[in-house]
């Protein structure tokens, strides 16, 4: 009879990318799960009902589409918890609040009350949840969102200002620079092509993997 101790089973991994729009978020999510073969989850952009309303008024649609959002990102991390396999993640749920909510406070498109009911929404919910193994925050420069989201041609995103996405970009920093929920990457990609290029793709790999299953990877 053999003796041996049957090898443990990997650990699973939660991975959740993070940026500004148009940033690359989606395409960096389907190549992690086609590279590791994890299972993929990624935002209800087209079945959204709030978005196409939501950038042609955005004070009086705000707040439904936040909602809707911390609700849609709440149930994918609930069954994310129950899955016996790893997971990458297209967004976390800390962007709704630290970056969009309260961009969307400060602008004036959402009022004092529903921001203070969001927030306080957002805190209940987040006692509940484990944060991921690893926070990956796709750094692009105002341009190279621009130049990204044109390329997609969301019909919905065409209104999108240029100063709004300058104000997200302000958030997100100030953001990635305080996260402390765990681990977190910051990945410049103004010049990477991760998608077309296999020497970007494979440079991009090589950090996430450093970071996921290397000797330090809390570092």
């Amino acid at each position: 009879m053999d003796d041996t101790p049957d090898a443990s089973p990997p650990t699973t991994k939660h991975v959740a990318i993070s940026g500004n729009i148009g940033a690359g978020k989606t395409a960096l999510t389907e190549v992690l799960g086609e590279y590791y073969d994890w299972h993929t989850v990624f935002e209800e952009v087209d079945d959204n009902p709030y978005l196409n309303d939501f950038y042609n008024d955005m004070r009086r649609w705000s707040f439904n589409l936040q909602v809707f959002f911390l609700s849609q990102r709440f149930e994918q991390l609930q069954r994310i918890g129950e899955m016996d396999q790893s997971v990458v993640q297209d967004r976390s749920i800390y962007e709704d609040a630290h970056i969009f909510a309260r961009n969307l406070y400060e602008m004036g498109h959402m009022s004092g009350r529903d921001y203070r009911n969001y927030t306080d929404l957002f805190s209940i919910m987040t006692t509940h949840l484990e944060p991921p193994s690893l926070l990956i925050y796709l750094r692009a420069s105002v341009p190279t969102l621009v130049n990204h989201i044109q390329k997609r041609g969301r019909e919905f995103e065409s209104t999108i200002r240029i100063d709004y996405l300058e104000r997200l970009q302000g958030h997100y920093e100030e953001w990635i620079e305080s996260y402390d929920r765990g681990p977190k990457l910051i990945i410049d990609v103004d010049e990477l092509d991760f998608v077309g290029e296999e020497t970007d793709r494979r440079a991009v790999l090589n950090q996430i993997e450093s970071r996921l299953f290397g000797l330090f990877p809390d570092e």
